[in-house]
């Protein structure tokens, strides 16, 4: 229920200026759709990133008008200014004090922007922390530190719906399923540890830049286009299928069907694109041909290199953290960075 996160009016406000840090997110089983409030259409699972993270330092003055001032890398961002302002607005009913003051926010990125990596999701994850901090400070009650990280990936849901999954290290379950006893529509909660096989807990996830540029279409039209989408729903009941499937993966370490599921996956929700209306298509040649080398490379050799795609033209290359690594990097190196953009590749672990 989303009254337990209803805020406490009894508060007191200081100026304050707290600094907190949120990663990124990568999705196995994809989330795309959603109805009102940032409520989505099926489960989604991910991995949360190691290095891939937002850094937010947010000022509050307390008794001023309110506004909010935004810098991005140390460039004032107004339009994010007047979306923050709008998300600020719309969750005061959970934060009672969140308009009684001037913010001055500044955030940075250890990524490139436009990489393939979810900034909103790091974004909006450092902003809810940073807002929980404050929260924690205005009022009397106390919280307990479980709350305390369910709330905040509840108020980041409210900005960016994937934000509420990079509240959690790991493995990361974000919407209602039966396979999940503990999940939910309205936050994210971590995928039991002791469900997971050691082989998944130990992941490279190096992203190949093959476009750097900003997508022809949002992820946020994107959603909206599934509401008219012809297979939407058959998609949706997939997604609890595919959720199935990889509990009983993730238990025996199978990372054969991990992979199968996994580019599936990813080639399911370009494929949802493909077949909006008016349909869209946000991967490049650059994204095709580093697939078919990734598919060619693994039918040679047999070593476990595989891919899943953001709402984009970039490519996550995933592979296990072990001995075979070497021979895996020497073929991404060779053979895919003349694929990207610019030669870029951002580094990344799934570690936990």
């Amino acid at each position: 229920m989303e009254s337990q996160f209803l805020g406490n009016k009894d508060f007191k406000i200081t100026n304050q200026n707290v600094t907190e840090s949120c990663p990124s997110n990568i999705a196995i089983i994809k989330y795309w759709g959603k109805y009102e409030n940032q409520i989505p259409a099926n489960p989604s699972i991910s991995y949360t990133l190691n290095h891939c993270k937002t850094n937010t330092s947010m000022e509050f003055v307390a008794g001023e008008a309110f506004s909010v001032q935004t810098f991005l890398s140390g460039n004032e961002e107004k339009k994010f200014a007047e979306k923050i302002e709008k998300y600020f607005k719309s969750i005061e009913v959970y934060l009672p004090w969140i308009l009684q003051g001037k913010y001055i926010i500044k955030t940075e990125n250890t990524f490139p922007h436009s990489s393939g990596i979810a900034s909103s999701a790091s974004g909006f994850g450092a902003i809810a922390k940073c807002l929980m901090t404050l929260d924690e400070v205005f009022n009397p009650e106390a919280y307990s530190l479980e709350f305390k990280i369910q709330k905040a990936s509840f108020l980041a849901r409210l900005g960016s719906g994937s934000a509420c999954r990079s509240l959690y290290n790991g493995l990361v379950v974000w919407g209602k399923t039966q396979e999940l006893a503990t999940s939910s529509d309205l936050f994210a909660v971590a995928y039991p540890n002791e469900e997971i096989h050691p082989i998944f807990k130990n992941f490279n996830d190096w992203v190949l830049l093959i476009h750097e540029g900003e997508k022809s279409v949002s992820s946020t039209v994107g959603h909206g286009l599934m509401t008219t989408n012809p297979y939407a729903e058959r998609r949706f009941q997939e997604a609890h299928e595919n959720f199935e499937k990889l509990k009983s993966i993730l238990a025996t370490g199978d990372l054969e069907a991990f992979i199968k599921l996994t580019e599936h996956e990813a080639l399911t929700l370009h494929a949802m694109m493909m077949m909006s209306d008016p349909a869209f298509i946000l991967m490049k040649t650059g994204t095709l041909e580093v697939i078919n080398r990734i598919w060619d490379f693994r039918r040679i050799t047999g070593l476990p290199l595989f891919f899943t795609l953001d709402a984009g033209a970039n490519v996550h290359l995933l592979f296990p953290n072990d001995l075979q690594q070497d021979k895996i990097e020497n073929f991404i190196n060779q053979d895919l960075l003349q694929f990207t953009q610019k030669g870029g590749v951002v580094k990344d672990v799934m570690q936990f």
